[in-house]
């Protein structure tokens, strides 16, 4: 039960911190340093075979951050910067959904990445704006929001000691 409730505050704790702020946008993604983003990619031809599906997301023009080729993720020429932290929802190829989730943002990851759809000829450009998290600039500023939530959790694990 302890472990359950403390699972509980670490879940609201990085909820509020990666997620309840991020702002989306159909050419222009804000994310937060130290989280997530999805850079959307959808083709405009759905219900295609799996292997002639071949994709390729690349950052300002050149650099490789991930491969589909005939159906399958590939990070064989992935740049070392996007390794293990890339990833891709197979189940929504068919349906030309391309989507890439980039994972543990740094601020040398804003720029123009593109997807590139080679079956049915299309790029998709997204613009990545990578800012500050909030607990970041919480912290800095005396970091109020960074102690109400462990306060929180502390008080609510004291309570269940109390009455069980």
């Amino acid at each position: 039960m302890i472990i359950g409730c403390w699972f509980i505050c670490v879940f609201v704790l990085l909820k509020n911190i990666c997620t309840a702020d991020t702002v989306y946008s159909q050419d222009n993604i804000q994310g937060f340093t130290g989280c997530f983003v999805f850079l959307p990619c959808k083709s405009s031809k759905n219900d295609q075979n799996l292997l002639d599906i071949n994709v390729l997301w690349r950052y300002n023009g050149s650099t490789n951050v991930l491969a589909i080729i005939n159906g399958e993720a590939s990070v064989e020429h992935q740049k070392l910067k996007y390794k293990n932290r890339t990833q891709t929802f197979p189940d929504q190829y068919t349906d030309g959904n391309f989507t890439l989730k980039l994972n543990n943002l740094t601020h040398t990851d804003a720029g123009t990445y593109q997807c590139y759809i080679t079956h049915s000829s299309e790029r998709v450009t997204v613009q990545l704006l990578v800012i500050e998290s909030p607990e970041e600039k919480s912290s800095d500023v005396g970091g109020k929001r960074t102690i109400f939530i462990p306060v929180i959790c502390v008080s609510l694990f004291i309570v269940i000691i109390l009455y069980v």
